[in-house]
């Protein structure tokens, strides 16, 4: 800051017009102001006129004369009288304007500044003529724009915002007197392009105008152009941003009117309490809210004046003992050289993804702060590695030496090998001396505190805890350290100065705009949430919706900073859309199809909601056509909002059941099952057996298209209890593979046979108990004067550790009895052949039994002898098994999984994403270590594990599924994302699911092919095979190689050795089913050094270290089980298992594996 300064007023140099001044000398004198012609001291009368001058000069021949007979101004200096300037060529000072010298040497630096260079020009009369005219008319809310004022000067302290008293210094006015400077501060304008804010303003007391400085305007950043009568001021100098326009005055001077109430409503506005930006920036201490603006370590935060009283967030958040002294540590100067490391929790709630710890990291020398939120304690190695990737990749610094207690989560052995293996050397404090890791002990009370001061201060449920301690980080990193002089940790991490404008105050009740592209016409625009945070990989703010628990990231948030979320209200409001019963207990519509399981949005897990009752539902009288085959612009409102309130709810305990009629039915018809059976027999209290308590499960059945199909009641006995060797001894149960039940339909499709499908009533109560085993008496049925007793065990229960396997055993010796043999590749096949061209199928998957056959005769027979045997329920047709939907038409068999699909968009929340085309990118390859940052992983591995399911009919997705299962131990955002594009896949693709046309001959033909190297982690190659009848495919599979290939005839020759052992078990279970393969199986490799190996017994340098697990193939090939065939890479139908394939060919081979929509079927009608 300089100590004098200069300032004269511009428009004090202008020649006011007078009667008898003609034209030309107006002009002249113009000219002369605009470029502050130098006098030489000479009065003004004596000074030749232009017209003279150009005359005399015009004498002398000079070839400078101008048309008109005056002197061209001269581009160089700006002076009239003279020829070639003697100032061509040399330096210019940008500060004084003279030359010969540059501004650093300008002697304007050590002395008094002046505004301009005619300040020593006796112009007092025409000063004093100007000065009275503009007073007569400003105002304090008025400033002229003068271009040579060397600063903006004001004599009105109230026309300023965050005056600076400290900047002192004088000011010398035209007159030759010196004013004082008191103060500087900054001036706030109110634009049509928004509220600008003019720096570095003078505080000079008495001063009658105001000033603003062109040349300060011009280092600032703004572009003034002058031209027609007006001055245009833009925010730039591409001329785009139009921040104002001022007009000319008769006087030729430029005001810039304000008045002082505007003043006073723009301080009011742009300078919000002390107390605000205490809560904006987590309740930091009011002594680092000044430190942050005196020292100027961040942007955007404004001059606060003093704040008393007390806040009652930080009271609750963070009062605490007096402190003890404490010594100065050792610093370490460069970053990460130190890390310090511990652990904050169990939190007494889990957060909405599970979390109950967090982890923070500290660098000693920045003080920056990192933290890593955890399931477990055991998660926290996992993390420790994310963050060494990140900080080493990020700041080009390794860290050498990790601080931290002895927990158990530090000490690990997995832990030490880490760091022992990159160097990193290991530091502990003792036990129970927390002081000795004061730095990061120290920043977990800070974090917290902070943390429940913002969730107390907006009343926020607990469960955002998480997000809390996310801000109170972010903030904590652009706050004062007692550790940094003058400097946040972000901006000694980073050498940049964070900006805190954008900050808001956590909690806040804010308004997120919707995109125009997901709202309709009359909807409305914007969302109303709660402020959580700041986006970190995205430019924008983190707003929690309570309603929908869902996580929006936006830049377009306006904030209500004072009001707080009614979060009874929101819990009011869900219970009243559960309890839907007593709003449409008369009203009656037609089946639709109900949602299934939670929603999970985003990075957070959505709560469980909790299903309860359902009615029994009918079709309306008056209506002839069903409501969901109406068109939609066609049905009335009042179904449609019925239809979106209605949901199957289910009841979870018994008092819940009781209130219903249909569920005490349900445990009335179970019970009478149990009697029936002869299950149990009531007996007095054993004293030396161990009795197990019991409880009621309730369940809604649903048809495939989702309507209620009855609802179940399951008294179930409490296994967990039991203790093996005591209650039970063999447990295991076989049961159907879904290879098997595709080969089933395959072969029944083949043969133009159809289907049927029993379900067992209570299958686990027929099964007989080796051992001897009571149970309480249920709840809601105890026998009256019989409290005390118990019963006694004769048949298995639901879900006694024993009653599958007891259940099996019965089946299992009933169809012996009946004729059955059962086959030796499957033990849940039962085939039973009478003559040598009858035959009857049966598979069994527990309580559900498939079966199919050529004879009408045996199959009618076999059903009454099940139904006479057992409690049954006849299905007729298969048309639901296993959670796949059957199509059984006059051509060909069709297995989807629409329903289920359809479930899994809508608990991931992406009922309404934007379809994909294929389900991987081609050119995209998966890594563990991709960069992205950590995810849920509890989320990612349920939409991982539901999408393996969605294989069972869709062989599209296995590769897919396949690649994403690699990963479910810490997860990236990139495979999250890259999971959540193949639901995007599926949800284009809910129709499509797997077709076998009828009246192929059932000759087995198999593909397989490899994907070499395809691994990013650890060059692995990806094998992959299908099998097929001719038609759709029914076994298929996509698996990572157990080692590595060295080339790709390697790889490809494992790849047909793994597809070998599913062909001959395929061959196994076709010849149980009477389809003999006569011919060996042609196994289609479209790799001919592959099929060399197998078929020339020869060893090479090559092939010596093929493990020799894989050499099987040739024996296979030899006794003429398999016969390996060369087919080109364009025909390979297991190309689609082993990598991401460009959309035609990806659409070709879906084709090729059976794999249709289900609208293309010909008269297809789903039974």
């Amino acid at each position: 800051m300089h100590n004098v300064h200069t300032a004269e007023k511009a428009f004090g140099s202008f020649s006011v017009n007078t009667q008898g001044q003609n034209k030309n000398s107006t002009q002249t004198s113009s000219a002369k102001s605009q470029k502050n012609w130098k006098s030489n001291n000479k009065p003004w009368e004596s000074r030749p006129k232009p017209q003279q001058a150009g005359a005399a000069q015009n004498a002398n021949g000079s070839q400078y004369v101008h048309q008109d007979g005056v002197k061209p101004q001269c581009k160089v200096c700006s002076k009239f009288h003279f020829g070639e300037c003697r100032y061509k060529g040399q330096s210019k000072c940008c500060k004084c304007d003279r030359f010969r010298h540059w501004a650093r040497d300008c002697t304007a630096n050590k002395g008094v500044h002046k505004a301009n260079n005619a300040s020593q020009v006796e112009v007092k009369g025409n000063l004093f003529y100007a000065s009275c005219a503009i007073s007569e008319k400003s105002e304090n809310g008025e400033w002229y724009i003068d271009s040579g004022c060397s600063n903006h000067m004001t004599g009105n302290k109230e026309l300023l915002i965050d005056i600076n008293t400290n900047v002192t210094g004088k000011v010398q006015m035209p007159t030759g007197e010196l004013v004082g400077i008191i103060g500087m501060g900054t001036l706030v304008l109110d634009t049509g392009s928004g509220t600008k804010y003019i720096k570095e303003v003078m505080y000079l007391p008495g001063l009658k105008e105001n000033l603003l400085s062109v040349g300060q305007m011009d280092e600032h950043g703004y572009h003034l152009v002058f031209g027609s009568s007006m001055c245009n001021i833009f925010d730039d100098y591409s001329l785009n941003n139009l921040v104002m326009k001022v007009a000319m005055r008769k006087n030729r001077c430029y005001p810039l009117s304000l008045s002082s109430n505007d003043f006073i409503a723009l301080r009011a506005s742009v300078s919000p309490s002390t107390w605000i930006w205490h809560k904006r920036m987590g309740h930091l201490h009011l002594n680092g809210l000044n430190q942050l603006k005196e020292k100027e370590m961040v942007h955007g935060l404004p001059h606060l004046e003093a704040a008393n009283g007390v806040c009652e967030g930080c009271q609750f958040g963070k009062q605490h003992r007096e402190w003890f002294p404490k010594n100065q540590a050792w610093r370490t100067s460069t970053p990460l050289e130190l890390i310090h490391m511990d652990l904050c929790g169990p939190m007494q709630n889990e957060s909405l993804a599970g979390n109950k710890y967090f982890m923070l990291l500290i660098d000693d020398c920045t003080r920056m702060i990192w933290v890593y939120f955890l399931r477990y304690k055991s998660d926290s190695l996992n993390c420790f590695r994310k963050f060494k990737s990140m900080v080493e990749l990020q700041s080009g610094f390794k860290v050498k030496c990790v601080k931290s207690d002895k927990g158990g989560e530090f000490t690990s052995s997995e832990l030490d090998k880490l760091c022992e293996e990159v160097g990193i050397q290991r530091q502990f404090s003792m036990a129970y001396t927390p002081q000795q890791n004061g730095v990061v002990e120290r920043k977990n009370r800070t974090v917290v505190e902070m943390a429940k001061a913002m969730l107390h201060e907006k009343e926020l449920p607990y469960y955002l805890w998480t997000e809390a301690v996310h801000t109170a980080v972010y903030i904590l990193n652009r706050c004062p350290t007692k550790a940094l002089r003058n400097k946040t940790p972000f901006e000694s991490y980073s050498t940049r100065k964070p900006g805190v404008a954008h900050l808001k105050v956590f909690g806040s009740v804010c308004f997120v705009h919707k995109p125009a592209e997901g709202r309709q016409k009359l909807d409305a625009k914007s969302t109303k949430g709660v402020f959580v945070g700041y986006a970190t990989c995205e430019k924008g703010y983190r707003v929690f919706d309570p309603t929908t628990r869902k996580l929006l990231l936006s830049r377009d948030v306006v904030f209500d900073e004072e009001a707080i979320w009614n979060w009874k209200e929101v819990a009011e409001n869900q219970v009243q859309v559960m309890n839907y019963e007593e709003q449409l207990r008369n009203f009656e519509a037609t089946p639709f199809e109900t949602p299934v399981g939670n929603q999970n949005h985003g990075f957070m897990s959505g709560e469980s909601v909790s299903q309860g009752e359902s009615n029994k539902i009918g079709s309306r009288v008056e209506d002839t056509q069903s409501f969901d085959h109406t068109p939609l612009k066609w049905r009335k409102l009042d179904d449609i909002l019925a239809k979106c309130n209605l949901c199957i709810m289910e009841p979870k305990k018994f008092d819940e059941a009781v209130k219903d009629e249909s569920w005490i039915k349900a445990m009335k018809d179970e019970l009478s099952m149990i009697e029936k059976n002869a299950t149990w027999e009531l007996v007095d209290r054993p004293t030396e057996k161990p009795v197990i308590g019991v409880k009621w499960v309730f369940k809604t059945k649903l048809n495939l298209d989702g309507s209620v199909q009855k609802n179940k009641a399951r008294l179930v006995a409490k296994g967990y209890s039991q203790k093996p060797g005591v209650d039970y001894n063999e447990t295991f149960a076989p049961v159907a593979r879904l290879d098997t039940i595709r080969t089933l339909i395959a072969l029944a499709a083949q043969k133009s046979w159809k289907l049927y499908q029993l379900d067992v009533k209570s299958a686990f109560l027929n099964g007989i108990l080796e051992e001897e085993v009571y149970i309480d008496q249920p709840e809601g049925f105890v026998v009256k004067g019989s409290e005390s007793k118990v019963y006694k065990l004769h048949k298995a229960l639901y879900p006694l550790k024993q009653a599958p396997r007891a259940w099996y055993s019965e089946i299992d010796s009933y169809f012996a009895e009946c004729g059955f043999t059962k086959s030796q590749s499957e033990a849940t096949l039962y085939v039973k052949t009478r003559g040598e061209a009858n035959i009857l199928i049966v598979s069994i998957y527990v309580d559900d039994i498939v079966y199919t056959g050529n004879n009408q005769a045996m199959l009618e027979e076999f059903k009454q002898d099940m139904m006479e045997k057992y409690e049954m329920t006849d299905l007729g047709l298969l048309h639901h098994f296993l959670g796949m939907g059957v199509i059984q038409t006059p051509t060909s068999i069709f297995l989807r999984q629409r329903k289920y699909a359809s479930t899994l968009l809508s608990r991931f929340g992406l009922s309404d994403c934007k379809p994909v085309a294929i389900p991987l990118v081609p050119i995209e390859k998966l890594s563990k270590d991709d960069g992205s940052g950590s995810t849920n992983e509890e989320q990612y591995r349920k939409i991982v594990g539901s999408l393996l399911y969605l294989t069972a009919t869709r062989p599209d997705i296995m590769f897919a599924t396949s690649l994403l299962a690699r990963f479910m131990h810490c997860p990236t955002t990139k495979h999250l994302g890259t999971a959540k594009r193949v639901l995007r896949y599926v949800k284009g693709t809910l129709d499509y699911g797997l077709e076998y046309v009828k009246g192929k001959e059932a000759v087995l033909i198999g593909y397989c092919d490899r994907d070499w190297s395809g691994s990013v982690d650890d060059s692995k190659s990806t094998s992959g095979y299908a099998f097929s009848f001719g038609s759709g495919v029914f076994a298929w599979a996509s698996v990572k190689q157990y080692c590595v290939a060295l080339s790709t005839a390697e790889a490809e020759y494992t790849s047909a050795s793994e597809a070998t052992t599913q062909a001959i078990w395929l061959r196994f279970v076709l010849e149980d089913f009477g389809e003999f393969q006569t011919e060996a199986i042609p196994l289609h490799c479209d790799s001919i050094s592959a099929i060399a190996i197998t078929k020339n017994p020869v060893f090479h340098q090559k092939t010596k270290h093929i493990d020799r697990r894989y050499h099987f193939i040739k024996d296979a090939l030899q006794e003429g089980i398999v016969d390996l065939i060369y087919c080109p890479t364009n025909e390979q139908l297991a190309d689609i298992f082993t990598k991401a394939l460009a959309k035609d060919r990806f659409c070709y081979l879906r084709e090729q594996l059976g794999v249709k929509s289900a609208h293309n079927l010909k008269g297809s009608v789903e039974i």
